[in-house]
């Protein structure tokens, strides 16, 4: 009881402290504060109108507790906030970050703009964002979240904002070129003072830890002048079948898959509508090859999935376990020690499912039941495997028909922001996770859960690139 008691005690004083937060703060601090977060909520940051609103939101998604009040620290100094931090008594900022530099820039960047200044940024915008959204109410943050949404400006996407920047307030362009160099470089970050729950790595986008236990592991090694071979079999069309749909959407995930393993220095062969027996012949005639110049080996399949099997445009089936196998040490002695990393999005499609297929004219969703296939199955006996799946068993794995499945979106999307700030791919994997855990169909319905299984040996952590990553548009939630 006492402990309990205590445990309800902190929670108080905790929600207290919040409290006293938001009503130290303005109307226009708390939009400031909200647009820090817009990468970590689940919903979009004009939903969210009050402190008390954004703190719920974020101890929701487990981005804010009384065991790990730091993001709310660093939220206070990006914004100065110094004397309410000292007043409240908060603990000193550390090095780990929850916020990304791509939002402290855009912040920094608005607190020097000047009303003057955001009159002639609306003018130059007007023909590029509808003149609803540039009324003389519309503050800076607001304007570059438009920009964000109309596809204008993202991390990797400065033109825009730089062009403005030049003609309205050149001085400012110091900071911008500041973020690209760093942004290239990456230097990782140390954390002083990681919370001791384990899960700040699932649900936030902390800095990689300098932890020696986790040094130990070692990391394979990424030093060949490319990265590898990335396959992508992309089943789509199975008008052969007369009992598994269209995979409509597909085409969505197979071009972010090849821009983004592009970036990280694979060279990406990708093979459309194979039945079962070319896709054994795929996946052999790569095993058979050379990969001693190359680091690891990545294969991605597209396709409808059964326990344990996906399937070929034929209709018939091809085991998971069939085609990892074609990798291990006895058939690809040059993979031998590499990481041998296998990403399948599959989705259940035959008629044993009632609820296969929902769609109305309305909806630009296409939804399919998936009895998943066991990731452990496809694991082979030896060393240095990786199987990352779309969902765990007997759950839901869903696509859209304009945005692709969320597995190979979000694996995508982490991959993208993660990589530069080089966490390893279990970490990463483990942010996906936690991502399409979160999203929901529109019937409020919340039903993936990714499953990787593995015999890695060592951490992969993929080399920074040296030029900026591909554009991938963030899906909404639908929660």
């Amino acid at each position: 009881m006492d402990l309990h008691f205590h445990h309800l005690s902190k929670e108080m004083e905790f929600q207290n402290l919040l409290l006293k937060v938001g009503k130290a703060l303005s109307k226009d601090e708390v939009k400031a504060l909200v647009f820090l977060c817009t990468d970590l909520l689940d919903q979009k940051p004009n939903k969210v109108e009050t402190a008390s609103e954004l703190f719920s939101c974020l101890m929701k998604q487990d981005h804010l507790s009384p065991e790990n009040p730091q993001l709310l620290t660093e939220l206070l100094v990006t914004t100065e906030h110094h004397a309410l931090i000292r007043d409240l008594c908060l603990a000193p900022h550390t090095t780990t970050s929850f916020i990304s530099p791509y939002r402290k820039l855009l912040y920094s960047l608005s607190e020097e703009i000047t009303d003057g200044d955001l009159r002639e940024v609306k003018f130059l915008l007007n023909t590029m964002i509808p003149r609803r959204k540039l009324g003389e109410h519309i503050t800076t943050l607001e304007v570059f979240l438009e920009m964000e949404r109309m596809d204008h400006l993202s991390e990797s996407n400065l033109n825009t904002l730089e062009t403005i920047v030049r003609e309205v307030c050149p001085m400012l362009n110091a900071k911008i070129n500041q973020f690209k160099k760093q942004r290239v470089t990456c230097p990782v970050m140390t954390t002083d003072a990681i919370s001791t729950q384990e899960k700040e790595s699932v649900t936030m986008p902390i800095s990689p830890s300098t932890n020696t236990q986790d040094e130990g592991l070692g990391t394979y090694p990424m030093t060949s002048e490319k990265r590898g071979i990335c396959l992508i079999v992309n089943n789509d069309n199975f008008s052969k079948s007369s009992q598994l749909r269209k995979r409509e959407g597909t085409e969505v995930d197979q071009k972010c898959l090849q821009s983004v393993f592009q970036w990280l220095g694979f060279k990406v062969e990708s093979h459309h509508d194979c039945d079962t027996n070319e896709m054994l012949s795929v996946f052999k005639e790569l095993g058979k090859r050379d990969h001693s110049r190359f680091d690891c080996v990545v294969c991605c399949v597209l396709s409808h999935g059964v326990e344990g099997s996906v399937y070929g445009v034929d209709g018939s089936t091809v085991k998971i376990s069939d085609l990892t196998d074609l990798f291990n040490g006895l058939n690809c002695p040059s993979l031998v020690g590499k990481p041998k990393l296998f990403f399948i999005q599959a989705c259940q499609g035959n008629n044993e499912q009632q609820a296969v297929f929902i769609e109305s004219d309305s909806s630009a969703y296409s939804f399919h039941w998936t009895d998943a296939i066991k990731a452990k199955q496809g694991i082979p006996n030896s060393a240095d495997f990786l199987l990352g799946m779309a969902t765990v068993p007997f759950h839901v794995s869903f696509r859209e028909r304009t945005n692709g499945t969320w597995f190979i979106q979000s694996l995508c999307q982490n991959l993208v922001q993660m990589v530069p700030r080089e966490f390893d791919l279990m970490s990463i994997l483990t942010k996906v996770n936690a991502d399409v855990s979160k999203k929901s169909d529109p019937y409020g319905q919340r039903k993936q859960m990714p499953q990787p299984a593995f015999s890695l040996r060592k951490k992969v952590v993929f080399p920074v690139p040296n030029v900026p990553p591909p554009s991938i548009h963030k899906a909404s939630s639908n929660s």
